[in-house]
């Protein structure tokens, strides 16, 4: 096969980034305007016309389905010519030089990468250990600490201990690090905390990395955080050739420690920098593009992009009022069944979105309702279902028998009279005898070995774990001959009796062996690649990672406005679009977050190629009752000629204490979509209750205010009832009363 010109087919500011120079390119690449194949054909273009050989060029994704797209299309490009690029995500690559690098680290080369319940399941040890009471001090919360920590650069010893609180947050993460170590172990964080250190404190590592890779190329820059930034600027430092394409707008991750400062960071360092904006969209037509831009512009700290598309004005959005979260996602499913029913659209040209994961029950229960299919993304994983998991961590510990983390977890399944006081006198023989329990294990297995093991595991539990470290030593060493894959995998379901575990005559057992059979079929496309290839993988799998495409065609899909990232559809449906849900509740106090829901919406919105229902529900759902809710202030920001309304607005209130409430009825404006009081309402100017003001409602009883502000020509008033939580409330009919403060 013959290469292909990398500037073929590329618009001017596209061949303008592939075609630039050395030094450093800060691609600000708009929705749907084709930066992948931007990233793709500047690789192609450093090889085929700059002469760069394909071993000094680095490139790194978010996602290994993203990797997985560059990597073929490369391929396509230049085939047989693009062997030797290091292309992968940013934890592949960490961990592919932690492992070149061993021998500066604390822990060895086959190092085993811990994944989330893993990680929890330590910092639950780490608690324990530390005789501290785990509902105080909830592993959940540590876990997030502690990776918000190593996001930072921040070590258990430099973990800050201002208070008492995060003293003993820094004494959970020291003993997680020192269990971590003990199982030879590290978690995903680590994997980029690691490779920095290792960089800044050997400077003739980093040299040699820095000098290897001419080329640095980044995707979806705009969700790096400060580790991953360091990162970067520690590889690119001997050349300075960094390449990164991302876009502040759709920057959805602040939650996980993403960072779209990170853009601006980068004019600031490389002051030398060329701007490079793609504002052509590909995707959707010019009526999405404009609504989108609208929710956008509102944000600051931003670069202006004008984005526009040759595919025409198309459809306007519809916005659709329900009565309640009921008939929300009734009115969803019946729209999509009637779309396929009546003018045979695929069904799998819809998709779904919402702010929270408790918004997909209702709509999974509509679809059950009318026996129609659906997709559910963000559903248990694959590899997070227990079976995969079992068989996983088998497979981890012939590759690394210290790995506590995997053997606690299957030293007893299936059971064979392990119980937690052999558990317990195994661990005590092994630090007695300073090894790792699986260590000890195996030398159970060994003959004679029982006259030289303590007391406590003499007797039934010696044999007990005899049995299971005479298989654990088969299994290390044949790990260590490296046989084939899928041999190695027969032999540890064959030994442990695995399938007749499964296989106990219910359906739900049928599906859970058909399931490690697919795991095995994995395990079949490592076989040149082996043991630690394959664990590597799945270590780093991520969600999009186990979408399958073709599967996309189906069924609609139901997934979280997250989780859509880098995902397009024909027809999309944004639920839930009520203030206190998108924007989220938590988020209405903080700038920042309020600017990133409205990124969440404009991510939402530009994932449409033809049309968009944005759609809300008048009253919701509460435990025992419903509560009213206002539209989302987001709606009012599109302009109003690109919305088409349906549903109904009803005038006025079907119980006595909604009289609180200040109905809305719709104005159409010059701008956008307003929400505004009905004419009668005289209007208020003036803010007259505030944050911490007691009050006293007629129906709803005594209760604080959290927040008040002037919208709509009226006054929002946020308040905490003793009697009913919280409510929101409009001034000009709720009646409250202002109390005297307590002790006045």
């Amino acid at each position: 096969m013959q290469p292909i010109d990398p500037l073929k087919n590329l618009n001017n500011p596209q061949r303008q980034a592939v075609t630039a120079g050395v030094g450093q390119t800060l691609v600000l690449a708009g929705p749907g305007s084709g930066k992948t194949r931007v990233l793709t054909q500047r690789i192609a273009y450093l090889i085929q016309h700059m002469g760069v050989r394909p071993e000094n060029i680095l490139s790194v994704t978010f996602t290994n389905k993203a990797a997985r797209e560059m990597q073929h299309r490369l391929e396509t490009l230049l085939p047989g010519q693009v062997q030797g690029i290091w292309l992968g995500t940013f934890h592949a690559n960490c961990a592919r030089i932690l492992r070149r690098e061993a021998e500066h680290l604390p822990f060895d080369r086959n190092f085993v990468i811990m994944d989330a319940d893993d990680q929890l399941s330590i910092v639950r040890r780490a608690i324990k250990d530390l005789n501290l009471d785990d509902k105080t001090f909830r592993p959940t919360g540590i876990h997030a600490a502690i990776s918000k920590a190593k996001n930072n650069l921040i070590t258990a010893n430099d973990f800050p201990s201002n208070g008492y609180r995060e003293e003993v947050t820094r004494r959970i993460y020291q003993r997680y690090q020192q269990l971590l170590l003990a199982s030879n172990g590290v978690d995903f964080d680590d994997l980029l905390l690691e490779t920095v250190r290792l960089l800044v404190d050997n400077p003739a590592v980093r040299e040699r990395y820095a000098r290897r890779f001419e080329h640095v190329l980044v995707d979806e820059f705009q969700d790096t955080n400060l580790v991953q930034y360091e990162l970067l600027k520690l590889l690119s430092s001997a050349h300075r050739n960094i390449f990164v394409v991302g876009d502040e707008d759709q920057s959805i991750y602040r939650w996980r420690g993403a960072d779209y400062k990170n853009v601006l960071r980068f004019e600031e360092d490389f002051p030398q920098t060329q701007k490079i904006l793609l504002e052509q969209n590909y995707r959707s037509t010019q009526t999405v593009l404009n609504a989108a831009q609208g929710v956008i512009e509102r944000n600051k700290f931003r670069t202006p992009k004008r984005l526009f598309s040759d595919r025409g004005s198309g459809e306007v959005l519809t916005l659709y009022e329900a009565e309640d979260d009921k008939a929300e996602a009734e009115y969803v499913v019946e729209t999509i069944r009637n779309a396929v029913t009546r003018s045979k659209t695929p069904a799998g040209n819809f998709a779904v979105m919402y702010r929270t994961n408790a918004q997909s029950r209702l709509l999974e229960e509509s679809f059950l309702r009318v026996g129609m299919p659906y997709r559910l993304v963000g559903a248990q994983r694959f590899y997070g279902r227990r079976e995969v998991k079992d068989v996983i961590a088998y497979l981890r510990l012939a590759h690394n028998p210290r790995d506590e983390v995997s053997l606690d977890r299957v030293i007893n399944v299936p059971a064979r009279g392990v119980g937690d006081k052999t558990i317990l006198a195994l661990k005590q023989a092994a630090q007695a005898a300073g090894k790792a329990p699986g260590e000890t294990l195996m030398e159970l297995g060994r003959p004679g070995s029982s006259k030289q093991q303590p007391g406590a595991l003499a007797g039934r539990s010696e044999q007990v774990l005899a049995g299971f470290g005479m298989m654990l030593t088969r299994w290390t060493a044949a790990a260590e001959d490296n046989i084939p894959l899928p041999e190695l995998f027969d032999r540890v379901v064959a030994d442990t009796g695995y399938q007749d575990y499964l296989e106990d005559g219910s359906e739900e057992g049928n599906e859970r062996w058909e399931n490690v059979q697919e795991l095995r079929r994995l395990a079949y496309e490592y076989t040149d690649l082996g043991l630690t290839a394959f664990l590597e993988n799945l270590a780093l799998v991520s969600d999009q990672d186990t979408l399958p495409d073709e599967a996309l065609a189906n069924a609609p899909t139901l997934l979280t406005l997250h989780a859509a990232k880098g995902l397009e559809f024909p027809q999309v449906f944004i639920i839930g679009l009520d203030d206190g849900l998108l924007p989220h509740a938590r988020s209405k106090d903080d700038p920042e977050e309020m600017a990133e829901e409205r990124r969440l919406l404009y991510v939402g919105i530009t994932r449409a190629k033809d049309r968009v229902y944005l759609v809300r529900a008048n009253r919701r759902s509460t435990f025992g009752g419903y509560d009213d809710q206002y539209p989302s202030p987001f709606l009012d920001d599109i302009p109003v000629e690109l919305v088409k309304r349906q549903g109904q607005r009803r005038s006025g209130w079907d119980s006595s204490y909604r009289q609180s409430y200040r109905p809305k009825t719709w104005n159409v404006g010059t701008t956008g979509i307003h929400s505004t009081p009905p004419a009668s309402s005289a209007p208020i100017i003036e803010q007259r209750y505030h944050p911490s003001d007691h009050v006293r409602h007629p129906i709803f009883g005594d209760g604080i205010v959290m927040d008040s502000r002037i919208q709509d020509s009226d006054e929002a008033v946020d308040v905490f009832f003793e009697s009913v939580g919280f409510k929101r409330l409009a001034a000009s009919l709720a009646k409250l009363e202002i109390l005297p403060k307590p002790g006045k």
